[in-house]
Formats: structure tokens, C-alpha cells, sequence
């Protein structure tokens, strides 16, 4: 169906830019966009990458790039800015200059949502090779139902800067639609993970065929849906990575909490709440898991994002459902709906050290019912070490805060941060500051900088 933008007013705050970037953002969906044809800048040969081949791939493109971040790929077109847009504050500052060589392609799949490179096929990964390596290698899957350029600003740029080669998937299915992919319920998001597994194993090699030796250290790391999958390889592939770094995952358990078990709460609760200030509509809208203070965030979330994530998720975990969204019941579903989820779900039993991050407003996935109990559940079952950052002020997508700069807090700069706190951790067994809630930053640059203590 057409998804209807939704009306700028004062009340919002919101600029277009921000609209726009924020309607592809998260657990929702990306614009439609194809990768440019290459433009001449882009060293392109038959020999730029003599003897690279992605082990599995039905089909690879190699290009050498005088610059691998985005600086250098949105002109040479081998990124697609739809992919990433609104998922960082418009102030970030990213490095740029990393030469290397870019390898884009797909494995054997039968679906074709991904409209990237012009190839109508699923499955679609990049992988990234910088001239200077550093030994390591970070492996991410997209965000949301975006594709496998999601990350190229907010992860691959900052990796591939310090050395890092670098490799993203699409997850296999990607869009609105996803929920077609497979022909049991929970299919598409069995997928996710089974890609990146795939991927991590096919660009480890790619990686030795480049170096001349398999990395020392592989790190996942991810956003949003991107997360989720950091957490599920930890757990269930644990001997492909030394760490990972899960930035507000989205959690799924068959008992609940999940999407299913909060969702139709908030759909029921607000439209009194937005007419009339309903207190007792107010006080559903904080049970179901929403933050007091972010209630400034409800009615752009309300217009974009809460009742579409609802009804794709539902009809990827139980299609046979047919009534309204938000009088959507999950305890009182057919026991196969639960077994569906269960295909996915998470346990919290990481095996490899992990640092988990999210935001005290995230107006999608709360924290009470996300990350706050999947750090339970690691405390609980976990064997590796464990930290848990909860980020006062945070939302789940940073491109809103150009709109709310005194209120909200980007996540993207202690996600970074993080990531040199895990490096510390598993090359040189330096602790990471403890568990905490940061609080706002109130000086300096929040969108740059972040520390963790």
C-alpha cells in the first residue's frame, strides 16, 4: 500500500530533511534507489582485484577507490545515501580518504525486493578493503528493512579509517514487503541471520585472499534490527567473532516482551491521549513501555512509524491474522505464532564479550521492554563479559535530533566510543567503564563525542 508522508506542523518541529530521512530509518523502510552507474573517478580494471573471489557468490563486481567512505562512493556511485539517510545527526563528522578496493555482489536467492546496482536480487552484500589493514574486520547487517548500504556512514566510513576491512548484507529480504520472503512464518527473519553468518564466513576468506592471512579480530556490529542480529550471532556463532557491539537491538522473545506484546497497547492508547490529553490514556501509553519526557516524540512516531512496524511484523509472524492492528492480542494467538518467533528469539546466552547501548526515549523499541531485559538476560545466562549503556535523552533514530537539539541526545557518537572500549577489551583485556545511565551531555559536541563514564 502507499505510505502517506506525514503533515509538517509546528507542534512537530520536524524539517522535511528530517522526514524524509526518519521515514527509511529504523524498523521501517528505505526509499526507493538504485546505486549510480560508476562515474569516472573510480579505478576500475579487469586486474584491480586479481584473484578475489567471495566464496558462494552467484555474482561479484570489483572497483579500486581512491576513497571507500562516503566522502569518496556518493559521487563514485557505489553507495546509495537512501540507504543511510536519517540515521546520523546532520553535524557528524566522518573521516575520509581510505583507498582500497569495493567488492559488491549477491549469493543465490530467489527473491528480488533489493533494486540496488540495478540488479533486482536479493541477497546483496559489499565488502570493503582498505590499502592500509589493520588486521580486523567488522561484519554488519542493516538496520531496519533497509538494505546493504544502510551502514556505510554511521559504521563503514569509521572502521574502514582505522584499518578495519569491512562487509554488510541486506539481510536478504528487504522493504515493507519482507514478510513475502520464505514460505513459513518467520522465514524472512530466519534469513537475516543465516546472511550474515554467510557473509562473516565468506568475507573472512575474501579477507585472506586480500592480506594474506585470515583477521585477528572480528568484531559485528549493528543498529536497530542490526543490533538484534549482533546478539543472535554471539549467541549461535560465536566462533566467527571476538566481540560485538548491539546499539538499541530490537528484542525478540516468544514469550514476550516483543514488538507484538507492546505495540497494539500503544496503537489502542494514543488516539485519546492525542485528542484529549486523556490522563488515564497517558498512563496505558507509559505502561506499555513509552518514557515520560518523550511524549514530544509520540505523534511523528504515531504518523510513521508504530502502526506500519505492527502490521509487516505481524504479517511476517502470523499472517493469518485479520483484524486491527491494535486490537492484535499475541498471548491469545494460536500457539504456532508463538513457535514462529521462537525460530528467532534470543536467550541472552552471548558467548563472546559484548557492549550493548540504548536510548531512555526510544519511542520504537523502549528500553523497559528491550534492552533492559536483554541486559537481565545476559546477567542471567551470558558467558562472556557484558556491558549495558543506557543513554539518557536518546532516541531510536539520530536524524531527529536536528530537530530537538535541547532535548535529545545522538547514540551514534557512544556507539563509537563503544567500539574502541571493545577493541581495548579483546586486543589488550582493558576493562570497560561499568554498566551505567549516561546522562545528557549538556556542553561540548554530543554529536562527536560521548564517554562512557
Amino acid at each position: 500500500m502507499p505510505i502517506v508522508r506525514p503533515a509538517l506542523t509546528a507542534g512537530t518541529a520536524l524539517t522535511a530533511g528530517t522526514v524524509a530521512g526518519a521515514l527509511t530509518a529504523a524498523l521501517a523502510f528505505p526509499l526507493a534507489a538504485h546505486a549510480q552507474a560508476p562515474q569516472a573517478g573510480a579505478r576500475q580494471s579487469p586486474g584491480c582485484a586479481s584473484g578475489l573471489a567471495v566464496p558462494g557468490a552467484e555474482k561479484q563486481a570489483a572497483a579500486c577507490l581512491d576513497d571507500l567512505t562516503t566522502a569518496g562512493t556518493v559521487g563514485s556511485g557505489h553507495t546509495v545515501p537512501a540507504d543511510w539517510a536519517g540515521l546520523h545527526a546532520a553535524g557528524t563528522r566522518n573521516p575520509s580518504g581510505v583507498p582500497g578496493i569495493q567488492l559488491d555482489g549477491y549469493f543465490p536467492d530467489t527473491s528480488t525486493f533489493n533494486t540496488n546496482n540495478g540488479w533486482n536480487h536479493d541477497a546483496q552484500f559489499v565488502i570493503r578493503l582498505p590499502e592500509r589493514w589493520n588486521g580486523g574486520l567488522v561484519v554488519a547487517g542493516s538496520p531496519g528493512n533497509r538494505r546493504q548500504y544502510a551502514n556505510d556512514f554511521t559504521i563503514s566510513d569509521w572502521a574502514l579509517a582505522k584499518g578495519y576491512a569491512y562487509a554488510a548484507t541486506d539481510k536478504g529480504n528487504s522493504g515493507i514487503e519482507f514478510y513475502k520472503d520464505g514460505r513459513r512464518p518467520g522465514d524472512a527473519v530466519v534469513e537475516w541471520n543465516d546472511r550474515v553468518t554467510q557473509l562473516t564466513r565468506a568475507a573472512k576468506k575474501v579477507v585472506a585472499q586480500r592480506y594474506g592471512r585470515t583477521p585477528r579480530r572480528t568484531y559485528a556490529a549493528g543498529i536497530s534490527n542490526g543490533g538484534y542480529l549482533v546478539r543472535w550471532q554471539l549467541e549461535n556463532r560465536p566462533e566467527l567473532y571476538d566481540g560485538g557491539i548491539d546499539a538499541e537491538g530490537t528484542l525478540w522473545r516468544a514469550d514476550g516482551p516483543n514488538l507484538f506484546t507492546y505495540l497494539p497497547k500503544i496503537l489502542r492508547a494514543y488516539p485519546s491521549y492525542a485528542a484529549t490529553g486523556d490522563p488515564s490514556a497517558h498512563e496505558a501509553l507509559l505502561n506499555a513501555g513509552l518514557a515520560p519526557g518523550s511524549e514530544f516524540l509520540w505523534p511523528f512516531h504515531n504518523q510513521v512509524y508504530w502502526e506500519l512496524t505492527q502490521r509487516i511484523y505481524r504479517q511476517e509472524f502470523d499472517p493469518a491474522y485479520t483484524g486491527e492492528e491494535a486490537d492484535y492480542n499475541y498471548a491469545a494467538r494460536p500457539k504456532e505464532v508463538r513457535r514462529a518467533v521462537a525460530r528467532v528469539a534470543l536467550t541472552g546466552r552471548i558467548r563472546k564479550p559484548l557492549i550493548t547501548l540504548h536510548g531512555t526515549y526510544d519511542s520504537l523499541l523502549p528500553i523497559t521492554t528491550d534492552s533492559d531485559v536483554y541486559a537481565k538476560l545476559v546477567r542471567a545466562k551470558g558467558k562472556a563479559p557484558y556491558r549495558y549503556y543506557r543513554l539518557e535523552a536518546a532516541n531510536h533514530v539520530d536524524g531527529l535530533y536536528d530537530s530537538f537539539p535541547d532535548r535529545l541526545r545522538p547514540l551514534l557518537p557512544c556507539m563509537r566510543t563503544a567500539f574502541t572500549a571493545m577493541e581495548s577489551r579483546t586486543q589488550n583485556g582493558t576493562t570497560p567503564p561499568k554498566s551505567a545511565t549516561l546522562p545528557r551531555p549538556t556542553s561540548g559536541d554530543p554529536v562527536n563525542t560521548c564517554s562512557l563514564s
